[in-house]
């Protein structure tokens, strides 16, 4: 858990005015308060330890010599180590860091979003092998790309599964059910590598697909009821970096395709090595707040706004799901599809491939990281509506070009498509904490429905047409009418609490803000 104290001592000189505002407590990156004489400890801040101390040595009345030391221990298992030097880089400075969230995490909140975030890069690598590897599982077994769109579409079906994982989360409680998902991910997923066809490969990855979509949902709903109200989208943000992360990971593994036919069933095993780690790092996961004081109201006293607001509950989960299916229709078969483009149209190998992959999509997270932060700070919308116009048209032109071209275009793509992530806690934010997690899986199946669409429409046009390009040129009308419905029927939802959006529910006494 890297639970290591850290310690900063800055020395420097200071006349008597520069001296009184050193005195005065923080509010910036943490918010201190006095406790004795030169002497400071946390009020609100993601620690679970911190101190500062001042020691003054006064030369003349204008000349004193100080000693500011600082001794925290941040409150992020596993990420600790990173941020703790941002964090040491940045005390220095009385001022909010360009990293920070724009609403200050607690202790508590904290160390949700860095567990759930561990959880999030295994359930990214999960979510994106049978993306890597299809395209070799296929060569082994002599199909076709139809046969490979096929496979991609059934799996699809898995969000079923998932939908039954997101009632008991509801009915049970988040911890428990993302835990057990996550183990049983795992394994599952482990199962592919001994494939004798693709429809073996394709029933273990529905099974696992439908788990680690059900994870994917619920890691967002908790991270969305205990992170603050400005804060929500940055939360997403760091989310979807740690599954882009652990998406890389998949990539990394893949050239061992390269090594022989059946080199890609060792990309199913590698998320073993990772099972004890996470349940190690888990076990610390406590259950969502807003969960637990909304499980005890609710259900004895429904509140009648809420039943007052279901018409226009309805039309949210119209608006969401019409979005989703949209946009999937276009993305999952872009990304799908990418590996076999390169290989049979292209002529990469695996390693080629990786390193397409690395060098076009890494930017991306800048992109990501700073689309959360402007979705809570200049709104969702705006943020949102440039990514899937941007993103749509530059991957459509990767697809028809080669070369340094196809390159740029991807690259564009890339990063111009992760500004979608703005949309990503719109799902959390616009339903009631009892309904929040199988509101999520019902938007997730019309996705999972526009995704199954995109792969069974492009793959059967690419073997019309012998071209990829054709083929997203047409689908890409999904997105872009995606991107009218988020600017002519969205809410703006940006630093709203959850309980001002979902009149019906209670907000938790002790959320720590």
């Amino acid at each position: 858990m890297f639970k290591r104290d850290k310690q900063l001592t800055i020395t420097r000189t200071l006349n008597d005015k520069e001296l009184a505002a050193l005195r005065e407590p923080r509010n910036d990156l943490v918010a201190e308060r006095p406790v004795g004489e030169d002497r400071y400890e946390l009020l609100h801040g993601p620690f679970s330890k911190y101190e500062r101390t001042i020691s003054v040595n006064s030369e003349s009345k204008e000349v004193n010599h100080v000693h500011e030391t600082f001794s925290w221990r941040l409150s992020i298992p596993f990420w600790g180590v990173f941020f703790s030097f941002l964090v040491g880089k940045s005390l220095p400075k009385r001022s909010k860091p360009w990293w920070a969230p724009p609403d200050r995490l607690n202790e508590r909140s904290a160390k949700v979003l860095g567990i759930l975030a561990c959880v999030q890069v295994i359930d990214g690598y999960l979510g994106s092998v049978i993306t890597q590897t299809i395209t070799f599982a296929a060569d082994e077994f002599d199909h076709s790309s139809s046969a490979q769109g096929i496979t991609l579409a059934v799996v699809r079906v898995g969000v079923l599964l998932s939908l039954g994982v997101l009632v008991i989360a509801d009915k049970k409680g988040r911890r428990n059910v993302l835990l057990l998902a996550l183990v049983l991910s795992i394994i599952t997923t482990a199962l592919g590598s001994f494939s004798s066809g693709l429809w073996f490969l394709g029933s273990t990855q529905l099974i696992a697909r439908g788990l680690t979509t059900g994870m994917g949902i619920l890691i967002g709903v908790i991270a969305a009821e205990e992170l603050p109200k400005g804060s929500r989208a940055y939360g997403v943000s760091m989310l979807s970096l740690s599954a882009a992360l652990g998406a890389g990971i998949s990539v990394w593994v893949l050239p061992i395709a390269d090594l022989n036919e059946k080199g890609w069933r060792i990309v199913y095993l590698v998320p073993l090595l990772f099972l004890l780690p996470l349940i190690k790092v888990t076990k610390n996961l406590p259950e969502s707040l807003r969960y637990q004081a909304n499980s005890k109201t609710l259900p004895k006293n429904p509140s009648k706004s809420s039943d007052e607001n279901e018409p226009f509950v309805n039309r949210r989960l119209f608006l969401l799901a019409s979005v989703g299916f949209l946009l999937l229709i276009f993305a999952a078969p872009a990304s799908q599809f990418q590996n076999d483009f390169l290989r049979e149209y292209r002529g990469y190998s695996a390693s080629g491939i990786t390193a397409y992959w690395l060098l076009t999509s890494t930017p991306a997270g800048i992109a990501i990281f700073l689309a959360g932060r402007f979705a809570d700070t200049h709104g969702r919308k705006k943020i949102a509506t440039s990514g899937l116009l941007g993103g749509t048209l530059f991957i459509v032109l990767s697809y028809h070009f080669s070369g340094i071209l196809m390159w740029t275009s991807h690259l564009f793509g890339a990063v111009l498509g992760s500004l979608t992530v703005a949309l990503g806690v719109y799902g959390p934010e616009l339903f009631s904490t009892n309904r929040r997690a199988r509101s999520n899986g019902v938007i997730v199946a019309f996705s999972v429905l526009g995704s199954a669409t995109g792969l069974l429409l492009v793959g059967s046009m690419t073997d019309f047409f012998n071209s990829y390009g054709h083929a997203f040129s047409i689908t890409a009308v999904g997105p872009v009418f995606a991107a009218v419905l988020v600017m002519l029927k969205f809410p703006e939802t940006a630093k709203i609490e959850l309980e001002d959006l979902n009149p019906g529910d209670v907000r938790p006494e002790n959320d720590g803000d």
